[in-house]
């Protein structure tokens, strides 16, 4: 039985992709800060639930450790949970709206996988996908017939960008774990007000599928629903 532990998984993509791999046969271990909300989730799920702020150190800590009690192990890890940040022009963004936003959108993909590097590496096919965006490719947002381009997001998009290099030097650093940055395209969920284009279903695609790649699978790419995605 694989064993995955999603974070931010009682709403959106983090909730389809719990749902899809549960229907995988996964084990899925649902995180969020909110008890109420993520043990709701968790029983709609057939999922466990696990409370975990990736914003503290603490909580984290107390997270892997409830996962290797209760499970005995670690095979997948998503890294989903993210924000928007901050929404201002470009030249109104402060140090401390970027602080903000990589708090979470880095410093919280960072904090949750050093927390969980032993169980992952225990496991005799580790998996850990980082949900990152289009936002932070390089090549997309200069790129004019893109609508990554028209986006303002200094905070937010840096840091995706961030996160995909997060994910290349890991993946460097673990060859044995499949380390895989992906881009669930411009998905309708709170974090953009229901403004996106795809579905949930649509978005969350990408990440069950790296989240399905067996010990032969890629390692330290991006990719979207096309495959591998220029960053």
């Amino acid at each position: 039985m694989t064993t995955t532990l999603i974070t931010g998984a009682n709403k959106g993509l983090g909730f389809e992709t719990a749902r899809r791999l549960v229907e995988a046969g996964h084990t899925v271990y649902t995180g969020a800060r909110d008890v109420r909300l993520g043990e709701e989730a968790a029983a709609r799920l057939g999922a466990r639930f696990v409370q975990i702020d990736i914003t503290d150190d603490d909580s984290v800590e107390a997270a892997a450790e409830f996962v290797r009690k209760d499970a005995g192990g670690l095979d997948v890890l998503v890294n989903n949970a993210g924000i928007a940040g901050v929404p201002k022009p470009v030249g109104e963004v402060t140090g401390a709206d970027m602080r903000y936003t990589y708090e979470t959108n880095v410093f919280g993909a960072v904090r949750v996988t050093r927390a969980f590097l032993p169980l992952l590496e225990a496991s005799p096919s580790p998996v850990v996908v980082n949900v990152a965006s289009g936002l932070g490719s390089i090549a997309a947002t200069t790129d004019p017939n893109r609508i990554e381009s028209t986006v303002p997001a200094l905070a937010y998009g840096s840091s995706k960008t961030a996160l995909i290099m997060v994910n290349s030097q890991y993946a460097k650093a673990y060859p044995g774990i499949r380390f895989n940055a992906v881009d669930p395209g411009y998905t309708a969920t709170d974090l953009n007000h229901h403004t996106g284009t795809n579905t949930v279903e649509e978005g969350a695609d990408i990440i069950v599928r790296m989240a399905l790649v067996g010990a032969d699978g890629p390692t330290g790419g991006f990719f979207d629903a096309e495959g591998v995605a220029a960053w």
